[in-house]
This record gives structure tokens, sequence and C-alpha cells, in this order.
């Protein structure tokens, strides 16, 4: 409602009515359908099938009658290599290696760093496999619903990167000879330290910030124990976190609480600023900070290939 401002005069009293201010009305934001992750979700499982068509288990043991494949009857070349091999329902690291699995050596010595990106698609078993497929799709389409896929598709592919970029630097430290990594957790823990940083830089538009960040905080903890297990990359998992946290603040800034686009506001009305000062001080530390980690990341390694050179 407007208000009166009350003026005494000669002849009287009198009343100036000042007019409330416009409403603003601004478009309601078109919903989006997430394709993307849905996309890598099938891309995932199929090359996980062409995978498991590729080691063909029942031929590979057909001289050894003291172990069979799992499900041979059901699923004939499909079949699951034997627990004691893979307890994971899946195929051998020698398929594994062959479909473009990643492993130091051949990265090193033969120049394969295509592998840094390959073994994100792929995974060691059935069970890795749903496991990852489930983190995918409860964060992955929420995060593109809210961001849209031309910052979903680099958040995932550059925080697998930094995953398998930290997965070769920890075997080159503990010469780790012969291991080969598989999966999308790097990526995955990536969407994670995404979606804390994006929170922290878009905090203005939070309502119950302390739940936000608290129930965020646990499913990052719960998902990192993970790494504890026995058999688990989890310098894969730690380099995928960092990478995606820094690149949630590049990628996720969104306008602060408040901002309207110009071409809703009415004439003579003050616009808000789109994002605040921090946001664009933590975008250009992140961007800082990731750049520093990816190269000298890469001269750790390219500094071992000189000196295998020079031996």
């Amino acid at each position: 409602m407007g208000k009166r401002d009350l003026e005494t005069g000669i002849g009287g009293t009198f009343y100036h009515y000042t007019p409330p201010p416009p409403t603003i009305h601004p478009p309601p934001r078109e919903p989006y359908l997430s394709w993307l992750v849905p996309l890598i979700f099938i891309i995932d499982v199929a090359l996980f099938a062409l995978t498991m068509y590729e080691n063909n288990c029942p031929e590979t043991l057909v001289d050894d009658p003291d172990h069979q494949c799992i499900f041979q009857e059901k699923l004939g070349r499909f079949s699951f290599e034997p627990l004691n091999r893979n307890p994971l329902l899946g195929p051998t690291t020698s398929t594994l290696q062959k479909m473009g699995g990643l492993r130091l050596e051949l990265v090193l010595q033969n120049g394969e760093w295509w592998r840094l990106f390959s073994c994100l698609w792929l995974h060691a078993g059935a069970v890795h496999l749903i496991a990852n497929m489930i983190s995918l799709l409860f964060m992955g389409i929420r995060v593109e619903e809210e961001f849209g896929f031309w910052r979903v598709g680099p958040l995932f592919v550059l925080s697998g990167l930094g995953g398998s970029l930290m997965s070769c630097l920890n075997a080159l430290r503990h010469q780790k000879i012969g291991v080969v990594s598989v999966g999308a957790s790097g990526a995955l823990f990536g969407l994670l330290g995404a979606m804390l940083s994006e929170l922290i830089t878009n905090w203005t538009i939070y309502a119950n910030k302390c739940s936000a960040i608290s129930s965020l905080m646990v499913v990052i903890a719960l998902n990192l124990a993970v790494g504890l297990i026995p058999g688990v990359d989890s310098s894969a998992h730690i380099g995928g976190f960092i990478s995606g946290f820094l690149l949630g603040f590049v990628l996720l800034m969104r306008p602060q609480f408040g901002h309207v686009n110009s071409k809703y506001l009415p004439p003579g009305y003050k616009q808000k600023s789109r994002h605040k000062c921090y946001q664009y001080f933590f975008l250009v530390l992140a961007l800082i900070a990731l750049i520093i980690l990816y190269v000298c990341g890469f001269t750790e390694l390219f500094k071992s290939i000189e000196r295998e050179k020079s031996e």
C-alpha cells in the first residue's frame, strides 16, 4: 500500500499520496529436462555389457574345471568371473586394461594419455556399476536440472580427469605396478565437491543454510568413508572431489538473491548487482588453484618419464 504525508498550511490540511513501489513479476523459470546424465548412464551400462562380452568368461575358464563362471547358464559369454578373481561380479583385470582401464606404466611408457579419460566410463563389476549409477542419477540429474548440460558436462569430465591424475600420482609415489583403475567415482566425487562449493558461493539464495550444509557434509563423509575399503582407489576419490570443489566455484555460480534481469524492471527502478564480490573472488581463486594443481600434477608425471629415459 502507498502512504500519505501530512502537511498543514493556510486553508487546511493536505495529504500527498505516495504510490507503492511497482510489483516486479519476472517470468517463471522454464523447466529443464535432464538428458546428459541419463545418456552417461546408458553409455556406462552399454560399455559394461561390451566389456563382459569381450571378457567371455566361459572361454577363458574352459580348461579350469575347479572354477566356474557365475551365472554361466543364463548369461553365457556375459557371465561373471569367479569371486576369487573378481568379487565385484565383473571381468578380469586384463580385459579392463584392454578396454581402456588406467594403468600407470601404459600412460608413462607408451604415451597412452587417453586412458586418463577412457577409464571414467568403465567399471570393475556389476556391484561397482550399480553403486556408481545410483549416485550418478541421484546427484547428476539434480545438478543438471539446476545448471544445464553445458556446465555439468565439463564438471563431470574435468573432475574425472582430476581423479585419474591423482590416481596416477599415487601409483607413482607408492610404485604400484600392474594396477588397473576404472570407474566414474572420481567424476561422481567431483559432483559432490561441486555441490559443496555451490552451496558456499550461492549462500545468499538458501533459506535453511545450516540444514543444507549439514546434510551435504554427512553425504560427503559417508562417501569418503567408502575409500577406506580395501581395494578401493581412494586417491581418485580425493582428486575428483578437490577438482569438483574448485570447479563448482567457476561453473556453478548463480545470481544473488533479489537479482532481476533489467528487461523485467520498470523504468527508473535500480537493478541489484548480478553477483556479489565474494563470488568473483572465489571464482578467480578457484580457477588459479585448479590450473596450478593440474599443471603440477602433469609436470610430475612428465618428470617421471624423463627420469625413466635417463636411466
